[in-house]
C-alpha cells in the first residue's frame, strides 16, 4: 500500500472539536512535533469566531512546550492524561479549565482499552519509518503507540527523519482480561515483542515527513545536595549487599527522571564495590549511557532515551554497540507491577514531602496545586524489592522542610514507602513501627534547624497508633501561606 503524503496543515484537519487524540511518545521524546501545533493553530482561529475547538488528549507521560504549552495557550485541552510537566499547562490544570487525571503509567493504555477515559478517533505516532504493510518503526519512546493505534479510526505518522532506532523496540501489548497471560520477561534484557508497532493501512490518512530533533531535556547542573543524596543511596545499597539483604550479584535499578535521580546514577558510576547493574526503569538519561559504556550497566530497558541532543546522537553513531544493550518498551510493560516484582528492582523516585508516619507527597504543593503529576513512582514503589524516596531536606531558600508532621496530599502511604534519603542521612524504615519511623525520619533526614521543631510537634501529638495533631498541622501550613516560614506556629497553643 502507498500512503499519502501531507502537511501538517492538512494532517491537523482530520482533528476536530471534541476529538479523542493518542500519541506516541513518553516525555519529551518520541513524541509527534508538528501536526499539534497546527491543531492550537486551529483551535484559536475557532474561537476567534466564537466556536468551540478543544480535544482530549491522551499521551505516555508528560510532553513539551510544541504539544502542551501550544495547546494549553490556545485553550485547545478540555481533557489531559497521565502526567505533565509544562508549566502552561499546569497552571491551565490549576486554574481549573483543563479536566485532568492523574493517574498511574502503567495503566493509561489499559483504562484506554477498558474504555474508561473515552473514545480515541485519531492516532498521531512519530516514526523512523512505516511499511507497506503497516509495521511503524517508532522514534525515542515506546509510550502507548501500540493501543492508540488499535483504537483509533484514523493515523496520522509522523516521518521524522533525524532519528535512527529501528532494532531497539521491543513491543508487547498484553492480552486483556479474562485472557491475559504471563508477561514474559525474566530479566531486564530479555526481548518478547516485535521491534515495531503494527497498524491498519487502511487507517492511515498520511505521512507528514519532518527532520527534527526532540525538545530538549534540560537538567540542573548537580549541587553539593543532589550529590550527597546520590552517595547516601549508593552506600545505602552496598551497605545492604554486604549484610546480605541484597544478593552478591546485584539487583535491577529503577531510577526517576530529575538532578536526584542523575546523581545517583553518577555515584553508581564511581562505585566500584557493586557489580555491574542491569537497569528497568521507565526513564534512561545520559549518565545511564555513560555507565554502559564504562562497564558498569549491562542492560537498560527502558520506555524513553530521555538523553540530551549530543548524547542521543553519540547513541545513533554507535548504534552497534548500545542496540545489544538498549530496549524500548510501551509504558505499559516498563512499569508494569508484574515485571517488577518479579524482577526484584531497587525502584529510587523522588519525594516533595515525607512526613513522619513514611507518607509521601511526590505530586501535589500544599495538597491543592499539581505539580506534575504521580508519574510511574506508584508502580514501581509498591512492587519493588523495596523502595527509595529521596529529595533535599529543604526547599524554598530553607523556609520549609521537606520532612513535615503530616503530608498535605498522600501519593505513597507508609506502606509502601520502605527507605527514605536526603542529604543527611538514611532513614531505613523496613519493619519499624510508627514511633521508630517518627524517630528515624527526625534522626536521620530532616534538617538539623527544623529537629526540634519537629520533636515539639510529637509531644503535642495526640497518641494512638500514629501520633498527630490535625489541628496543630492545619496552622502549620497556614503559617506558611501566611508568613513564608512553616515554623512561625507555636505548638504550644495545641496541648
Amino acid at each position: 500500500m502507498s500512503y499519502r503524503i501531507i502537511t501538517a496543515q492538512e494532517a491537523a484537519t482530520y482533528i476536530n472539536d471534541g476529538d479523542g487524540v493518542g500519541i506516541s511518545g513518553f516525555t519529551l521524546s518520541g513524541t509527534p512535533k508538528t501536526v499539534l501545533p497546527e491543531v492550537a493553530k486551529r483551535a484559536e482561529e475557532a474561537h476567534a469566531a466564537g466556536k468551540p475547538f478543544k480535544i482530549n488528549l491522551y499521551t505516555g507521560a508528560s510532553t513539551g512546550d510544541s504539544i502542551d504549552g501550544m495547546l494549553a495557550r490556545a485553550k485547545a485541552i478540555n481533557f489531559r492524561a497521565p502526567f505533565i510537566s509544562n508549566p502552561v499547562v499546569r497552571e491551565a490544570i490549576n486554574g481549573n479549565e483543563i479536566i485532568y487525571n492523574d493517574l498511574h503509567l502503567s495503566l493509561m493504555a489499559q483504562d484506554l482499552r477498558y474504555g474508561y477515559l473515552g473514545k480515541v478517533n485519531v492516532a498521531i505516532l512519530e516514526a523512523v519509518d512505516i511499511t507497506p504493510d503497516g509495521k511503524v518503526y517508532l522514534t525515542t519512546a515506546g509510550g502507548i503507540g501500540q493501543t492508540v493505534a488499535n483504537l483509533a479510526d484514523k493515523i496520522i505518522i509522523e516521518r521524522n527523519t533525524f532519528h535512527n532506532t529501528i532494532g531497539l523496540h521491543d513491543v508487547y501489548e498484553p492480552k486483556d482480561p479474562p485472557f491475559r497471560t504471563e508477561i514474559p520477561i525474566y530479566k531486564a534484557s530479555d526481548r518478547i515483542g516485535t521491534p515495531y508497532v503494527q497498524v491498519d493501512p487502511k487507517k492511515v490518512v498520511g505521512i507528514v515527513d519532518v527532520c527534527l530533533p526532540n525538545e530538549q531535556v534540560v537538567f540542573k547542573e548537580l549541587d553539593p545536595v543532589t550529590r550527597k543524596i546520590g552517595e547516601n543511596v549508593v552506600n545505602f545499597i552496598l551497605s545492604d549487599m554486604k549484610r546480605g539483604v541484597i544478593p552478591a550479584t546485584g539487583l535491577p535499578i529503577q531510577s526517576g527522571i530529575g538532578n536526584v535521580a542523575n546523581a545517583v546514577l553518577k555515584a553508581l558510576e564511581h562505585c566500584t564495590e557493586l557489580p555491574p547493574l542491569d537497569l528497568y526503569s521507565e526513564v534512561l538519561q545520559d549518565s545511564v549511557i555513560d555507565l554502559m559504556e564504562a562497564g558498569r550497566v549491562n542492560a537498560g530497558s527502558t520506555c524513553s532515551l530521555s538523553l540530551s541532543q549530543e548524547c542521543l546522537q553519540h547513541v545513533y553513531d554507535n548504534l552497534d554497540f548500545f542496540r545489544d544493550r538498549l530496549i524500548l518498551r510501551p509504558s505499559e510493560i516498563s512499569n508494569h507491577p508484574e515485571v517488577i516484582r518479579r524482577l526484584g528492582l531497587i525502584a529510587m523516585n523522588t519525594a516533595i514531602t515525607v512526613d513522619l508516619t513514611g507518607c509521601v507527597n511526590s505530586s501535589h504543593l500544599w495538597g491543592t496545586r499539581i505539580m506534575n503529576g504521580i508519574g510511574g513512582s506508584g508502580d514501581f514503589a509498591r512492587n519493588a524489592f523495596f523502595s527509595i524516596f529521596s529529595c533535599p531536606s529543604t526547599q524554598k531558600g530553607g523556609t520549609v522542610s521537606s520532612i513535615v508532621p503530616m503530608v498535605t496530599h498522600v501519593d505513597h502511604t507508609e506502606h509502601d514507602v520502605r527507605v527514605v534519603v536526603t542529604e543527611w542521612g538514611v532513614a531505613d524504615l523496613r519493619g519499624k513501627g510508627p514511633d521508630e519511623r517518627a524517630r528515624l525520619l527526625i534522626e536521620n533526614c530532616a534538617h538539623p534547624e527544623y529537629r526540634n521543631y519537629l520533636w515539639d510537634y510529637l509531644k503535642i501529638a495526640k497518641k494512638g497508633h500514629l501520633s498527630h495533631n490535625l489541628a496543630a498541622t492545619f496552622a502549620m501550613h497556614t503559617a506558611y501561606e501566611r508568613e513564608g516560614d512553616m515554623r512561625k506556629v507555636d505548638w504550644s497553643k495545641f496541648v
